[in-house]
């Protein structure tokens, strides 16, 4: 083989998990074949849910016929959307006038919720300079590669405690305590934390917003999944408000996906908000115009159609109160489907404790499957999830859970 002339250096990273394990999926010809991998909602036939408030805005819109709805935005984005996205995400609700807290958040428009992350991380990276971001571990796997990309040093915090199978709340708080630095960033993911499904409860919020001010950490939060995780926008959002209302002389930053609970997931709708203390409002245009600079050297400015779906739906009651519905619908079908599959482990008296797959929140499911096991099901069974045994609980169905959970009990038993 001749060798290739070029000034590149370059070698081969590894392929996507989830994106590699999808591709697997759609090209496997066996009938009974189950996808728990990529994070998307199906309904009970497995097939893609186009949200009926979604719908019914798309024909509102076309009956509409916007001249100017193919026409740029602002490098900021569609501002009348930010104010939208800014009011679902903080409700503001607390102390502070509505006037002074809405005055303490800069927002732009972003590429869904990873361009939201990676449009926060470049920013910090720039003018923060962390000594270091914390993730947990186990984390979303994009936030590894965001925060590298970004050139900040990584850490990592316990978040999930195998042997019980349950949310490690004192190693991640010994953790920060001990070695976390002022100034550096933690990321927190505001409700249904991927991949484990286990959020910390008020009390444990409550206690990290203390540590982050005393220690003079910058919150970081992740938001994919407002109003999905429990039916309720309020419920799902506590965290991100907790902390913006009751410790407003610390900074933080929200990413915001509008992926899930509108079910947009191929129109890319996100939002990034920056929020000052209170002592500092006056930089909050400062901070947007940075952030504007940002933007315009790598894609200029957001999506326009998705967002006006959003707006769309969020500027009039009727169809705001469909959402709701919309988002009690998916929610309420996962949790059944987490109920039916526990049900059907513990009828099979499958060995170990299968609890938490009840216990636990969201979309996706920390089955607490060894990679042995994980390989085993795709093989003889044909069903595909991360090799962590990360589960997307919308790939269940009453058609397919029982014989997923027959598939786990075999695999199970047999490394026993």
């Amino acid at each position: 083989m001749s060798k290739v002339d070029t000034r590149l250096n370059v070698s081969p990273v590894p392929p996507d998990e989830i994106f590699a394990l999808n591709g697997a999926y759609a090209v496997d010809p066996h009938p009974q074949k189950v996808s728990l991998g990529v994070g998307v909602y199906r309904t009970d036939d497995g097939k893609p849910w186009p949200l009926p408030v979604v719908q019914k805005a798309e024909k509102a819109l076309v009956v509409e016929d916007d001249a100017f709805r193919h026409e740029y935005t602002a490098i900021e984005g569609d501002v009348p959307f930010l104010g939208i996205a800014r009011d679902l995400m903080f409700g503001f609700e607390g102390k502070q006038s509505e006037e002074d807290a809405k005055a303490r958040i800069g927002s732009v428009q972003t590429v869904a919720g990873t361009g939201a992350n990676h449009l926060g991380a470049l920013f910090l990276a720039h003018h923060m300079k962390p000594g270091n971001v914390w993730l947990s571990n186990p984390s979303w796997a994009n936030h590894q590669t965001i925060w590298e990309l970004a050139g900040v040093p990584r850490k990592t915090y316990p978040y999930y405690h195998a042997a019980t199978r349950s949310f490690d709340f004192e190693g991640m708080m010994s953790t920060l305590e001990s070695e976390a630095q002022e100034g550096d960033v933690v990321l927190l993911h505001a409700c249904a934390h991927n991949p484990t499904g286990l959020d910390p409860n008020k009390e444990q919020w409550v206690a990290l917003a203390d540590l982050c001010e005393r220690k003079k950490l910058f919150p970081f939060f992740d938001s994919a999944y407002q109003g999905f995780a429990s039916g309720s926008v309020e419920e799902d959002a506590w965290a991100v408000r907790y902390f913006f209302n009751n410790k407003p002389d610390m900074e933080m930053c929200v990413a915001q996906s509008f992926s899930k609970n509108f079910g947009l997931y191929g129109q890319r709708v996100g939002a990034f908000h920056y929020c000052t203390n209170r002592a500092s409002v006056s930089l909050r245009d400062i901070v947007v115009n940075n952030l504007c600079h940002l933007i315009r050297g790598e894609f200029s400015m957001g999506p326009r159609v998705g967002c006006t779906i959003v707006k769309k739906v969020l500027n009039s009651e009727e169809l705001t109160a469909d959402w709701h519905e919309d988002l009690k619908v998916m929610s309420s079908r996962i949790k059944a489907m987490r109920k039916a599959l526990y049900n059907e482990l513990v009828r099979l008296q499958t060995p170990g404790t299968w609890e938490h797959i009840i216990q636990q929140n969201g979309m996706f499911s920390y089955t607490g499957l060894t990679p042995k096991q994980v390989y085993a099901l795709k093989d003889k069974y044909h069903i595909y999830l991360l090799k962590s045994g990360r589960a997307s609980i919308s790939g269940l169905s009453q058609k397919n859970v029982a014989y997923v959970a027959q598939a786990i009990d075999d695999v199970v038993r047999n490394e026993n």
